[in-house]
């Protein structure tokens, strides 16, 4: 025997059968507004970046523009460093392990050095000139000689 449907249920049916019937008419609405065609989908850019909806009529011969001149990203890195002649004193020197520190006169900035970059013997409290190098660390003493 059959299930008596009772009064809340059948208002449930009802609901669902009429959002089904909704649901089916926007999609029929949705279906016939559509009627546009693709050129009126289509949008161009002028020369000014604007967008339009109505294609370029200039007969002008777009101007060559020379690639090479484009620079995307940072400028190009020349192969010669700028090298300029610091004088500073040599703050520490430790001979043995053969490394030092010199304090730039101008900046009080100290600066690494090896004794590969060592011209001339230094000592503690000598007056040197020296040039930078970046070195893996940061910047290096190269080209150390006394002060003349």
């Amino acid at each position: 025997m059959a299930k008596p449907i009772s009064f809340t249920k059948r208002d449930l049916e009802k609901k669902k059968q009429e959002k089904r019937l909704a649901k089916q008419q926007k999609k029929e609405e949705r279906k016939n507004s559509g009627t546009s065609s693709f050129e009126d989908m289509i949008a161009y850019v002028d020369e000014n970046g604007v967008i339009t909806d109505t294609p370029p009529t200039t007969n002008e011969k777009p101007q060559e523009i020379d690639i090479s001149t484009i620079e995307v990203s940072t400028p190009r890195k020349t192969d010669e460093p700028v090298i300029t002649e610091y004088e500073g004193r040599v703050e520490f020197f430790n001979t043995s392990k053969g490394y030092g520190f010199i304090k730039n006169l101008k900046n009080a900035e100290k600066y690494f050095f090896h004794v590969s970059g060592l011209q001339d013997e230094v000592t503690d409290g000598n007056l040197v000139t020296f040039k930078l190098e970046r070195g893996p660390r940061g910047m290096n003493a190269v080209e150390i000689k006394h002060k003349k």
